[in-house]
């Protein structure tokens, strides 16, 4: 068999996206570093309606059973892993063969392998891939970003394997090397946010409304038929109500210990968040979240000391949960507003030209932060591509004006609550600064002058100036200089 494609790296994402792309007709070779998991995928390929797909016994015999131009996903664990892969199977490449990384992989890492690669003429692609292990077999979003002719060649398989949507596959090209992975990260920074502020609302249902597991399962499965449509919303109904067999008694979910784990995406998110001097203040706040839920023993030890609020404030439980209903949807659309805001930072250093609207159009089937709001976004984005920012779409704008009130009324009672809302609070934080003409900047930028000479600008002229605060202040002598190192 002269084999379509190859893949390379069989835990069980590339198990199931090898299935996935042999299941649409194309003729596939797995390779991995143990021989077992390749015949586990060759079985389950004859078990799954005898897909067309081989197997190889080494590196070698994987890239002798691929035609070319070769096309190979490696999907193996971030980093070195990545670069031992890649030095393995490019012993038996050719230029003009397309290596494809389908990790999440920090996008510093692939710019570095492409430059590598392009001194021997073999196409570099890295691209994201969203759906977790249900979506890697039945059609995942893809992310992919490298040079446009590897892209040609790799997207007669991807387009039919990504996620189906009303307008397409749920994939396209990105931009050059390094984008497809960045853009996946923002992805997973946003998935952040997103199950954060889900969590925080849980938590008010559950500390302030007194709901029942059963109850809470029900508003959400109702709020999954509104503009909140979304898959986390989806599967937040299905945890809540399922019963623990281990005990017999209660639910899963009760018996969850409450530390987060994380893979590192939401860090770098943030990291770039910094770099690029973008505001992500509900992607920080999901992750500080994480940090302090780590300190499970520390913070036990804190709750029998640190004492929370005495006054239980009178709520309204019907009126509540339509609050809580319109803070959730206001909050989501900043934390979108942030993650794009990043990608645009990043694509305007980098001249990767990233279209907005297509990475909302991208997300909208297969992946984990897929919703009905990513219609709206890309719609707001293609609307006007030199949109500043997402809550300034008219229509945006108008959905959140229309849920201030709520959204204030939910933080207040969280408040008097002693309930935690960074995510929730961080949204409408973003959102209250953004929406202000003026801010208390002045004063910070008078601060900087004060104690470091940092200049300022003036409302009321144009120019660069330094005040003498006091009488110990001298001259800095040359002002002009004084911004130079500005970030």
């Amino acid at each position: 068999m002269s084999c379509d494609v190859g893949l390379y790296g069989l835990a069980v994402m590339g198990q199931n996206f090898a299935l996935n792309m042999a299941s649409h007709g194309f003729e596939v070779c797995v390779g991995n570093r143990s021989p077992a998991k390749v015949e586990l995928t060759v079985n389950r390929a004859k078990s799954e309606g005898n897909l067309p797909l081989v197997g190889s016994s080494d590196a070698g015999d994987f890239v002798r059973q691929l035609s070319k131009p070769r096309k190979i996903i490696i999907l193996v664990m971030a980093g070195k892993p990545v670069d031992d892969t890649i030095a393995t199977l490019t012993q038996y490449l050719d230029a003009g063969d397309v290596i494809v990384d389908g990790g999440n992989e920090w996008f510093q890492n692939t710019l570095r392998r492409s430059k590598t690669l392009e001194a021997k003429g073999i196409h570099f692609i890295g691209m994201g891939i969203s759906g977790g292990e249900e979506g890697a077999r039945n059609g995942p979003s893809l992310m992919p970003g490298g040079p446009k002719v590897a892209y040609d060649m790799l997207a007669p398989i991807i387009t039919k394997c990504a996620a189906q949507v009303n307008d397409g596959p749920c994939t396209g090209y990105v931009g050059p090397v390094g984008s497809g992975n960045y853009v996946k990260m923002i992805h997973n920074g946003i998935e952040y946010g997103d199950m954060q502020l889900i969590g925080e609302v849980y938590d008010i249902m559950r500390h302030v409304l007194k709901l029942s597991n059963e109850e809470m399962a029900s508003i959400f499965e109702e709020w999954n038929k509104t503009e909140l449509d979304c898959y986390l919303i989806e599967i937040t109904a299905k945890i809540l109500p399922k019963k623990d067999e281990l005990t017999g008694k209660g639910y899963v979910l009760d018996y969850v210990l409450d530390k987060t784990g994380m893979k590192g995406t939401g860090r770098w998110t943030i990291q770039e968040a910094a770099e690029r001097s973008v505001a992500a203040p509900t992607m920080a706040a999901s992750l500080d979240a994480r940090y302090i839920s780590a300190r499970k023993d520390e913070r036990v030890k804190a709750s029998a000391i640190l004492k929370g609020p005495d006054l239980e404030v009178p709520v309204n439980k019907a009126q509540m949960i339509d609050d809580l209903k319109a803070a959730l949807y206001a909050s989501k659309v900043c934390s979108y507003a942030q993650g794009l805001g990043i990608i645009k930072g990043c694509s305007d250093d980098m001249n990767w030209n990233v279209n907005l609207s297509d990475c909302a159009r991208l997300w909208k089937g297969g992946c984990i932060i897929r919703a009905a709001l990513l219609q709206k976004i890309q719609d707001a984005m293609s609307r006007d591509v030199n949109l500043p920012n997402l809550i300034m779409d008219p229509v945006i704008a108008g959905e959140l004006n229309e849920r201030t009130s709520a959204w204030r009324r939910v933080i207040i009672t969280a408040v008097a609550y002693g309930i935690a809302t960074p995510a929730l609070s961080g949204s409408l934080n973003y959102f209250d600064s953004f929406r202000r003409a003026s801010l208390p900047a002045n004063m910070t930028q008078a601060q900087r002058d004060f104690f470091g000479g940092h200049t300022y600008a003036r409302t009321d002229r144009e120019g660069v100036f330094h005040t003498a605060w006091t009488d110990a202040h001298k001259s800095i002598g040359d002002i002009s200089e004084r911004a130079a190192g500005e970030v």
